[in-house]
């Protein structure tokens, strides 16, 4: 704190240095951030319709029911309206958002495995356990490809992107172990970096990456069966 606070002398002026000192960057505003805070509505729908999807992907990683996997959506925005004022930037917008939705279904999920049947207390979430990715069939005694990944090559673009294809992939995704699900949600769904969702789900970056890749390999394998 400036000494001429306490001073009742006339401060001089200011001697600007030719010393190159430190300089001061301040940090982007986000426009989605701005917006929100300035209460404007169309920005708000606009923010719900872009992240909908892959957040009720990943409410459903946790909660089963697609009604309980909405509420814990409509409670995600209503918690972030609400915290708006006390949300400090040290993440971005989206990550704090989903950060959020975690918090929720993982909330509901706890309340929820208390009425779940007893023989689902004993269900394993293999996401993490050492199984081959690909068919070892796959390979020959090289340990080379004997039969390579298929590249689609000719397969008409139209195809790969129309609805049945892409209701395939989402359909393949959702077969997922929870820990492999909740990852690739992330990466290819809602276009998070890897070392957000090692943030967001408190995992290291090798887990981050076999999760990833284990479960990236599985909806390829579910698509080369598709589109033979």
């Amino acid at each position: 704190m400036s000494v001429f606070l306490f001073s009742s002398r006339t401060p001089r002026p200011e001697m600007h240095s030719s010393y190159p000192g430190p300089r001061v960057v301040k940090e982007p505003i986000d426009p989605d951030l701005e917006a929100l805070r300035s209460g404007d509505e169309a920005a708000f729908e606009a923010l719900i319709g872009r992240y909908h999807g892959p957040m009720m992907r990943l409410a459903m990683t946790y909660l089963h029911d697609r009604g309980a996997a909405e509420d814990a959506v409509q409670e995600t925005w209503l918690t972030c309206l609400r915290a708006l004022d006390r949300f400090e930037g040290r993440s971005s917008l989206k990550t704090w958002i989903f950060g959020i939705l975690l918090n929720v279904a993982r909330s509901r999920r706890r309340k929820e495995s208390r009425i779940l049947p007893f023989a689902s207390l004993f269900r394993r979430d293999d996401g993490d356990a050492r199984v081959a990715t690909v068919d070892p069939r796959r390979f020959g005694k090289d340990g080379m490809w004997s039969t390579a990944p298929d590249t689609w090559s000719n397969v008409p673009e139209s195809r790969l992107l129309d609805r049945e294809t892409i209701d395939q992939v989402k359909a393949a995704i959702e077969t997922l172990p929870a820990k492999q699900r909740e990852v690739v949600i992330l990466r290819d769904v809602a276009g998070f970096e890897a070392d957000e969702v090692c943030s967001l789900l408190s995992i290291s970056p090798v887990n981050q990456r076999v999760r990833l890749h284990r479960g990236r390999a599985s909806v390829r394998k579910t698509l080369e069966e598709y589109l033979k």
